[in-house]
């Protein structure tokens, strides 16, 4: 029986009230629920606040460059398809520096699932605008407001590919853990765009901010329907944050259309002979 515990690593150092407690929280829940051990599947991190993760849950991972989780990860699934593979990070690296690999990651339609602390701003180096910054956004690297507008990461996903897209906020621990178990199962490219207000350098989006802002999906939206998924990913430029599953339809994931991974790339004989290794796929 796998329990929080046989989950949980060192203490965290985050500032208190921080988002990054419930989704650590959230994450060991659904790990719990879906009954992985540490040892049956891998966690990739980036870097950052969310990045600091990587010694607070206990599981097989490995903490990344700026922005290269994604790219990580993408490698551990095609030498181990059997494992789950889940992406911690923050919206600097996933929609900045890792921004290219996330557009190729749903395009692929890659068997992982990414969860994004956004929360505007580079906590970790002391708060500089995000790529998530609203324009106008005053930091310490810019001091009389960013000049960008920010970017939209979920149509941007929808439209790229990606067969699962949803949102949650870090202040609902029950509806986080319960989309991170559904993002999981689900076979594709799964990104989640956690709101997660940032107490100490982010005094915008914060925790009253996004219960005001924020909406609930309910019966009458249908995921799979892609005009509909958009029309509602596109709410945020009115203020307004649909949280639940936004999109997700089935589609062969990038691995399942790949011969040569029948069966783990682990699991496979080691052959010395090329010629005949082409010839096999054929």
């Amino acid at each position: 029986m796998v329990t929080a515990q046989d989950l949980t690593g060192y203490q965290p150092t985050w500032c208190s009230g921080c988002g990054n407690w419930s989704i650590g929280r959230a994450i060991i829940n659904s790990l719990v629920e879906q009954k992985l051990d540490p040892s049956s599947l891998v966690v990739l991190f980036d870097i950052g606040c969310s990045g600091n993760m990587n010694d607070f849950v206990n599981a097989y991972a490995m903490h990344t460059l700026h922005g290269r989780s994604i790219a990580n990860a993408v490698g551990v699934k095609l030498a181990n398809h059997q494992l789950p593979v889940l992406v911690v990070a923050g919206d600097g690296a996933i929609y900045g520096e890792g921004g290219n690999h996330f557009l190729h990651a749903c395009r692929g339609n890659h068997d992982i699932t990414v969860l994004v602390h956004d929360n505007s701003v580079y906590g970790l180096t002391t708060g500089q605008v995000s790529p998530r910054a609203q324009k106008g956004h005053k930091s310490k690297s810019t001091p009389t407001g960013i000049i960008e507008t920010p970017v939209y990461p979920l149509p941007l996903a929808i439209t790229q590919g990606a067969t699962f897209v949803a949102q949650a906020f870090a202040g609902n621990l029950p509806e986080l853990s319960k989309l991170i178990t559904a993002g999981m199962k689900h076979t594709g490219f799964s990104m989640i765009n956690i709101l997660q207000p940032c107490v100490t350098f982010n005094k915008i989006n914060t925790f009253q901010y996004y219960l005001k802002h924020q909406y609930q999906l309910d019966s009458s939206h249908d995921p799979a329907d892609y005009q509909q998924a958009l029309e509602v990913a596109n709410k945020p430029k009115e203020e307004k944050f649909p949280i639940g599953i936004i999109y997700q339809v089935d589609k062969p994931s990038y691995h399942e259309q790949i011969p040569a991974l029948n069966q783990p790339l682990i699991n496979q004989p080691h052959r010395e002979n090329l010629v005949n290794l082409l010839t096999q796929f054929q």
